[in-house]
């Protein structure tokens, strides 16, 4: 019954699961004038007093101007979007030992393309041992033709699996190599099992909630959880009436206990796409900003953990950058400033890393977080060709890129850098657009910036030019404002000198219409 009075509770926090936890009551006004001007004029939270919208009597007694308000409207939205990141535990905390089960599909349309069971068990074992105190202790590669069914396996298999399971009391949870599982199928897989099992799609996304630092990704991934939560739902309230809860209503409302939740399920989604579109219209204005300053953006974009990161480092001696050899180790969106061999200032955008078999609802939530891909003016494609998938997760990341819907010139031009070539023997390139480096070893690194400058210069529509100015006026101080001064040739005879400059077509038709002649 505790629960049916918890959903009707002001301010509920969703939770998938719902028994065997005390909701705290909520604290009762410390003092009349408080209560008081909590239920105001205009109904429970309105502050609006006798001397018009904007000023009123505070809970403590002083009148509040409109400044007070609107901060007090901030605080209020601080509040309401750090509820919305209040959210209970996707994985069981502490140790865990893994049991790694592989579905291997043969045949039919589920064969997976380009690669092979043992990389796919490579990368899923990569997830596990992500997760602090997470480690596989057993793998397992099971053959199926059914990998859509309830039961995922063979009845065969099956059983052959469930005695495996069953018979080593070290595996306390499995992890089952598949995209989503129907709520069904998590219910029977566990009882048979006796353990918790996991999908890809619930590992993934702990550790983006893990590795989310700002706003902006930890609402992302709140969002992904939405679709988690409702498929939670069915069985929590299935649970709730077994145990006796008394009226499938609330109140005599004619609302059940399930419509109430999928209610506030779909208002709790209607916020949090409320605030990061308030999020994404900051990000568009910070853009516009940095456009109008005209600094060329180069994203950096590859599969996760390529070494993007600690390529960023390399080329822009960024000391704040801490790269981590993990999956998913960046999530947030990050712009580092370097400067190339040209004395032209870049600004390199750390995306979030790519992966073969993303779920499609983290795609979906995540696909803000390459809007800034679509603005920039090159894109650097970083590549690990010492992994054993390397064409397959090139394949993944050209894939998502057109995805975006990017335009073709930007993805004409994009620039291919090879890592970690030093793990390869014999390593050549065959390739047209493509850099070998080892950022580790600092081997390739002028090469790359070369190249940079030559392709950001290119696709910026920039033109090297010198220019003669008087030493008497504001030319010279103005060139060094608005363009990039390579070199500067002082002709004293003349009052004058020959300024060679990297400047944009605009920058150069504002130096003409200011300094005509």
């Amino acid at each position: 019954m505790w629960a049916l009075r918890a959903a009707v509770r002001p301010r509920l926090r969703l939770s998938p699961v719902c028994r065997s936890r005390p909701v705290p009551r909520a604290p009762a006004p410390s003092c009349p004038a408080r209560g008081l001007a909590a239920v105001g004029r205009g109904g429970p939270g309105n502050l609006e007093g006798p001397w018009g919208r904007g000023r009123g009597l505070r809970a403590d007694g002083a009148r509040s101007c409109p400044g007070d308000d609107e901060e007090e409207s901030e605080d209020a939205d601080e509040d309401a979007e750090e509820e919305l990141l209040q959210r209970e535990p996707l994985l069981p905390a502490g140790t865990q030992r893994v049991c790694l089960v592989h579905p291997d599909v043969k045949w039919g349309p589920g064969k997976p393309h380009m690669t092979r069971a043992e990389w796919q068990v490579a990368e899923a074992t990569a997830l596990v041992h992500t997760l602090d105190g997470w480690s596989v202790v057993q793998t397992m590669v099971v053959s199926t033709k059914t990998p859509d069914k309830k039961l995922v396996f063979g009845k065969g298999n099956f059983e052959h699996l469930t005695e495996r399971i069953r018979g080593s009391p070290d595996i306390t949870c499995v992890f089952l190599n598949v995209d989503r599982m129907a709520a069904p199928t998590k219910k029977e897989l566990e009882a048979a099992w006796g353990v918790e099992v996991f999908d890809r799609f619930t590992i993934v996304l702990h550790i983006f909630r893990c590795n989310a630092r700002t706003k902006e990704a930890r609402l992302q991934v709140a969002l992904a959880e939405i679709p988690l939560l409702r498929s939670n739902l069915k069985r929590d309230v299935a649970h709730l009436h077994r145990g006796g809860s008394g009226s499938r209503y609330i109140m005599g409302s004619g609302e059940s206990f399930m419509q109430l939740q999928q209610r506030l399920l779909k208002e709790k989604e209607a916020k949090i796409r409320k605030a990061l579109d308030g999020l994404r219209k900051k990000r568009h204005l910070l853009r516009r900003q940095r456009t109008r300053r005209q600094f060329p953006v180069v994203s950096v974009v590859g599969y996760t953990d390529c070494g993007k990161t600690t390529l960023i480092k390399a080329l822009t001696g960024d000391a704040a950058l801490q790269p981590r050899d993990q999956l998913f180790a960046t999530l947030d969106v990050t712009a580092h400033a370097g400067t190339l061999p040209s004395r032209l200032t870049v600004l390199y955008v750390d995306t979030i890393g790519f992966l073969s078999q993303l779920p499609h609802g983290l795609i979906e939530s995540f696909s803000a977080t390459l809007e800034d891909v679509a603005q920039s003016d090159l894109i650097l494609h970083v590549r690990d060709v010492s992994h054993p998938e390397a064409e397959l997760q090139k394949a993944s990341v050209v894939s998502t890129l057109r995805g975006l819907q990017l335009p073709a010139p930007l993805l004409d031009s994009m620039l291919e850098v090879h890592n970690k070539v030093d793990l390869v023997p014999g390593y050549h390139a065959t390739e047209p657009n493509v850099v070998p480096v080892s950022v580790l070893l600092g081997h390739g690194l002028q090469e790359l910036k070369a190249e940079l400058d030559a392709a950001v210069l290119k696709a910026t529509g920039r033109q090297v030019l010198t220019l003669r100015v008087r030493l008497a006026g504001a030319q010279v101080s103005w060139l060094h404002e608005e363009a990039t001064v390579q070199h500067v040739d002082v002709i004293p005879e003349d009052g004058a000198a020959d300024v060679r400059v990297i400047i944009s077509d605009s920058a150069y038709g504002k130096f003409r219409k200011l300094f005509p002649g």
